[in-house]
């Protein structure tokens, strides 16, 4: 499966936002964003204004890189959520919160999504009881995700749902006992904590 490998920090400097791709770093004061707020590379003498296409641009890289996706894998969602009824921007990013991997990173069974994907491709992860190894797998609501039997005892899952226990999403329920989730709801707009501008790119795919 190809994704980005490179260094996650200078991601989220380029795109001038925190995207969450280094866990627990990202919240700390050991995030990069509180010391370099400026692109990596030379500085320029002046900063120059974005064009609005640059700006739609810059929209779609922070959405993709902060899910882990590349530029195929992407563009596919998108057309499956334009085809979709509703609104295109909202649909996109159902599709993209319920993908196996953000679902397990929403429900703090991991500390980032490249964590999250890791357990999934390792076989740690069980939807209705059965073993699904496909990141992008998409959830649906009433569907149970859980820990294998075995993995329950993995440090790294019992810290992060020891401390992530509060901040899970109101469309997901978490029972930290028995090491499962649930899908109550596909999630509303306002239940997508993420600072992007779906619209924006919503407008450069339909150019």
């Amino acid at each position: 499966m190809a994704r980005y490998l490179g260094p996650s920090c200078r991601v989220c400097r380029r795109l001038g936002t925190k995207l969450f791709l280094k866990g627990d770093k990202c919240t700390s004061d050991k995030c990069v964003l509180n010391k370099r707020k400026f692109p990596p590379g030379q500085r320029p003498k002046r900063m120059s204004k974005l064009t609005p296409y640059a700006l739609q641009l810059k929209e779609k890289q922070k959405l993709k890189k902060m899910y882990g996706m590349l530029e195929k894998q992407f563009h596919l969602f998108f057309e499956l959520a334009n085809r979709k009824k509703g609104v295109t921007g909202h649909n996109l990013l159902i599709l993209l919160e319920t993908r196996l991997d953000n679902v397990v990173y929403r429900l703090s069974m991991a500390s980032s999504r490249n964590q999250a994907r890791q357990l999934v491709l390792h076989g740690h992860v069980l939807v209705n009881g059965k073993k699904v190894t496909v990141p992008s797998y998409r959830v649906r609501p009433e569907e149970i995700i859980s820990v294998t039997t075995k993995s329950q005892k993995m440090k790294s899952i019992i810290d992060c749902l020891g401390a992530g226990e509060s901040n899970i999403p109101v469309w997901l329920q978490l029972d930290v006992d028995k090491f499962e989730g649930r899908v109550d709801h596909y999630p509303a707009r306002e239940e997508i904590d993420v600072p992007i501008n779906e619209q924006t790119i919503v407008e450069l795919y339909s150019k």
